[in-house]
């Protein structure tokens, strides 16, 4: 399994503008995050998760150059607004192609993206097949069996996603006992966490680390960080062993945890 974080921003990206703080006036690349969204590559499959309004810069960047699915966390712009772009690979593929959310996510799109889901389609119009999955019920791609998991982003349901022992959880705040019960034996986790102070639906640093403490995974990688959260290599050196801020364009092969 090979790990690319396209992006590792809150929903604003950092630079934020018109922000003059040290973060966002930062010359360290790690410190310029573009919006959340992760290209798992494993079992011979490329899967995207979320795609939101950098999808293009991101895949242009990673020279991605095939998709075979596109799983979605939830509903927030950040996290889906980019699907238009989607046409570039019907175009590279000459298919279209296959996205995976609940029920009320997919509803949502429908009605953003109302014209992917007309009777005729205008020439060049993106092409997507919809699937609508279900946090109880594991689903495939081909043989790659992905586990939903369903918590909550303030009052929101969100499913991350489980491949191997390799969870993604994105805009993360609270998990019930029984969904917590999916991550037991991950060795990889992707967990969100906005910033040092308080926020409604999103985890702090310090709870951040206490859930990941919790989940135990051998290797933790936070996402999803806002310019609150302070320099990226200020916070690195408090971190302990096992965790580390991701960034931008990192690359991680989840087998033996190899960092590039």
């Amino acid at each position: 399994m090979k790990i690319t974080f396209l992006g590792t921003g809150t929903s604003t990206g950092t630079p934020l503008i018109g922000c003059d703080c040290e973060v966002c006036q930062s010359s360290n690349p790690k410190d310029h995050r573009l919006r959340s969204s992760a290209f798992v590559q494993v079992d011979g499959l490329n899967i995207l998760i979320d795609i939101g309004p950098d999808f293009r810069q991101q895949m242009l960047r990673a020279k991605v150059k095939r998709i075979d699915a596109v799983l979605i966390t939830h509903e927030h712009n950040d996290h889906i607004i980019g699907l238009d772009e989607i046409r570039a690979f019907n175009f590279l593929q000459k298919s279209s192609i296959p996205i995976y959310a609940a029920g009320r996510v997919l509803k949502e799109v429908k009605q953003r993206f109302h014209y992917l889901f007309r009777e005729e389609l205008y020439p060049g119009a993106p092409r997507v097949d919809v699937h609508q999955i279900d946090k109880d019920v594991p689903f495939y791609l081909q043989n790659l069996k992905i586990t939903p998991i369903e918590y909550l982003h303030g009052r929101l349901p969100v499913l991350g996603f489980r491949i191997h022992d390799f969870a993604y959880l994105t805009d993360f705040k609270s998990i019930t006992a029984i969904e917590f019960q999916k991550l037991k034996g991950i060795k990889t986790l992707v967990l969100s966490a906005l910033q040092r102070r308080s926020h409604h639906s999103h985890l702090t640093l310090e709870e951040a680390l206490a859930m990941a403490e919790k989940i135990g995974a051998k290797q933790t990688f936070f996402i999803h960080m806002g310019h609150r959260m302070g320099l990226h290599e200020e916070v690195q050196a408090i971190l302990p062993n096992g965790v580390q801020l991701a960034y931008d364009g990192l690359v991680l092969e989840s087998r033996d945890l190899l960092v590039k």
